[in-house]
């Protein structure tokens, strides 16, 4: 039986980026909100679905058949610290933890609202009645089409099967624990006939008053796997001390081999050209920000989400140079773009300030994207950061100029910046994409301080 794969298109933060998944650990985590997940498990379609954390990952290092039902799933799921870290080793960050036993309510909440029923398999006798009690309890309007436990109740799988499809659920819940529950539903999910299969390890016993779950405080800190040591000292030894030691290790070891010497030279350069620029211009900053404040009212700095490498939005920062409801009033502006294709330009645009105009033709606006270089989101060089509207017209071949970190500068900026296309904007970061080298991004920032004395295409 064929499954869907899922779709996050339709709530991603960049429209028509494929920012849904980001690929580490060797494995394509769901890089989305709890709500996104929620919205895409229940969807139309069969998914099989796992939640990954540390431990699994170290599972998957000496468990071939239970690598295997992994990589076999429909969606993983990011659990833990742990994982969030092996991500950022990887210059990578994840958008939410997605642990189990709080996205599973959550998802049976909708579920509910949705009218679907939920079958429980799994956990010591009685933990599952003991759980689905709970959950009705909880959650308004929740069918519970059955329950089972996981010792001799799982003893057969076939009459496991049967009596889940006799059930008739939408969802089944399995809480064996890794590995054997990927693996049973590795082994059995084709034969169920309910839409969506998710393995929840101890989630029944948390539902069910089994194991305290942390303080919120202890969650939000990420330290819930402190809590469970402390509460379960023994049965949890091997695997948060030694085990987190172990992967962090195998993580970090992974890390230090993609590390290259001309990443290395990039990101240095990235620090100390944005350093140096703040403390050179702290007086610009000082002058600039007191002369926004004084023409017109409206915060010293424009704050904006464009898209940055992989698809990922981020926040970034400018001098305000425009009216303060500048964004309200360039729908209507449009259609008096200077450029052809998607990002908009206007020699004439009356949103700009008299000290707008200045600080953009001396490119003074620009400064405080030095804050984005530092915390690691955009570089000094590389193509414009999108609007995530922009980004949602791209064609095809203009995602290309996502797989490197935006930047202050580029080869379109040097070029002429508003006179160039938008069409060979696109070739000139593609190409840039190619072929950059820290040598090319040297020599476009000494033509940078060139465009900005010429002040062509500046407006």
């Amino acid at each position: 039986m064929q499954h869907a794969a899922i779709d996050f298109h339709s709530s991603t933060p960049a429209p028509g980026v494929n920012a849904s998944y980001i690929n580490t650990l060797d494995l394509n985590l769901a890089d989305v909100t709890s709500q996104q997940a929620v919205d895409a498990l229940l969807a139309p379609g069969r998914r099989r679905a796992f939640f990954m954390n540390a431990h699994c990952c170290n599972v998957m290092q000496h468990d071939r058949q239970y690598a295997m039902a992994v990589r076999t799933a429909d969606v993983l799921l990011p659990d833990g610290i742990g994982v969030a870290l092996a991500a950022k080793m990887d210059g990578k960050a994840l958008t939410a933890n997605l642990n189990g036993t709080d996205l599973v309510p959550e998802l049976l909440a909708k579920a509910a609202n949705l009218g679907k029923s939920v079958y429980l398999f799994g956990g010591k006798p009685g933990t599952a009645e003991l759980a689905a009690q709970r959950l009705v309890t909880s959650t308004p309007g929740l069918r519970i089409a059955g329950t089972r436990d996981g010792f001799d109740g799982a003893s057969n799988a076939d009459a496991v099967v049967d009596a889940i499809n006799a059930s008739g659920a939408d969802i089944v819940l399995v809480a064996l624990g890794v590995p054997m529950q990927e693996l049973w539903l590795h082994r059995n999910a084709v034969r169920l006939n309910a839409s969506l299969t998710l393995g929840v390890g101890a989630l029944f016993d948390f539902l069910a008053g089994n194991v305290r779950r942390a303080p919120a405080v202890v969650r939000k800190a990420r330290c819930e796997w402190i809590w469970r040591l402390g509460a379960e000292p023994k049965r949890m030894a091997q695997r948060y001390l030694a085990g987190n030691t172990t992967f962090m290790a195998r993580t970090a070891k992974t890390a230090l081999h993609r590390v290259t010497v001309a990443g290395v030279a990039r990101r240095a350069l990235d620090v100390v050209v944005s350093t140096s620029a703040m403390l050179l211009f702290a007086p610009v900053f000082a002058v600039t920000a007191a002369a926004i404040k004084l023409e017109s009212k409206g915060p010293v700095f424009f704050r904006q989400t464009r898209i940055g490498k992989d698809g990922k939005p981020f926040e970034m920062i400018k001098f305000r140079s425009m009216v303060q409801n500048a964004e309200d009033l360039r729908h209507d502006l449009l259609a008096t773009s200077d450029r052809d294709g998607i990002c908009f330009k206007s020699k004439v645009d009356p949103r700009i300030t008299r000290v707008g105009r200045f600080i953009r033709r001396a490119s003074i606006d620009e400064l405080p994207q030095v804050w984005n270089v530092l915390r690691g989101k955009m570089s000094i060089v590389g193509p414009r950061p999108s609007l995530p509207s922009e980004v949602a017209a791209y064609p095809a071949r203009a995602y290309g100029r996502l797989a490197v970190k935006p930047g202050i500068t580029g080869i379109w900026q040097v070029s002429g910046r508003a006179d160039v296309s938008f069409d060979k904007m696109i070739d000139m970061d593609l190409a840039y994409a190619r072929s950059r080298t820290v040598l090319l991004d040297l020599l476009i920032i000494a033509f940078t301080f060139r465009a900005v004395v010429s002040g062509r295409g500046a407006h």
